[in-house]
């Protein structure tokens, strides 16, 4: 489940790596840790019974690919409890690299706005971990970025709070939510009268209406990259 985390969507996004090829490898012991994942090669795939050259070849090019996810998605992927994907954003974002989180203690990681003393002490038990310690080590040597964009303490959209709906047609949702982050900016999942602005892509939807409904300003994408 681990591992299967760590490849999911929201994580490091390696695609076509589902708990059935993740059963597989562990059956065939190619695997052990999300770290093993990156020592794969063609000649330890191509004997595989029911993976196929072309699944090995894209698994392989995926996994590469992968490595330049950044940060945000790497402690998400981590599957460190507590750590959901808007505390592993903030905390990329204020830290900049794992390195500086390894140094961070839970004073200092609680004075980031969002993360509190549990999601700190949590994080912190990670970091200190044999386990935690060994799977870092060996990600940092398989070439897994391990940095992100700081955070303007205090930025211009410092205190704004933007839900993201619809879909953009220059970003992803989650690169969308990283700029306004970058940018001091906060972003929720849900409206509320307490939200500063909905940006509406194609087809949004139930978010679209309420905002409406609530009359909280509503930006079209070339508004909102306007904004920034």
């Amino acid at each position: 489940r681990t591992i299967v985390h760590f490849a999911a969507r929201d994580a490091m996004d390696i695609e076509g790596l589902g708990p059935a090829t993740v059963e597989l490898l562990l059956a065939e012991n190619l695997i052990a840790s999300p770290a093993d994942l990156y020592r794969l090669d063609p000649a330890a795939l191509a004997p595989l019974t029911g993976l196929g050259e072309k699944s090995a070849e894209n698994l392989l090019a995926v996994l590469e690919k992968s490595k330049s996810r950044g940060l945000a998605r790497l402690l998400f992927a981590f599957g460190i409890r507590h750590v959901g994907q808007k505390a592993a954003q903030t905390l990329a974002g204020r830290f900049g690299s794992i390195e500086a989180l390894e140094q961070a203690t839970e004073e200092e990681l609680t004075a980031v706005r969002d993360i509190g003393a549990v999601i700190a002490h949590s994080l912190r038990l990670f970091l200190d971990s044999a386990q935690g310690r060994h799977l870092i080590r060996a990600l940092r040597d398989a070439g897994v970025d391990m940095t992100a964009p700081l955070t303007q303490s205090g930025g211009p959209l410092g205190d704004l709070t933007f839900v993201l709906t619809g879909t953009l047609s220059r970003h992803t949702r989650e690169e969308a939510a990283q700029r306004v982050v970058a940018l001091g900016g906060k972003v929720s999942a849900s409206v509320s009268k307490k939200t500063s602005y909905v940006v509406a892509g194609v087809d949004a939807g139930s978010k679209l209406s309420k905002a409406q409904a609530l009359g909280v300003p509503v930006l079209t994408e070339d508004e909102w990259e306007a904004m920034l």
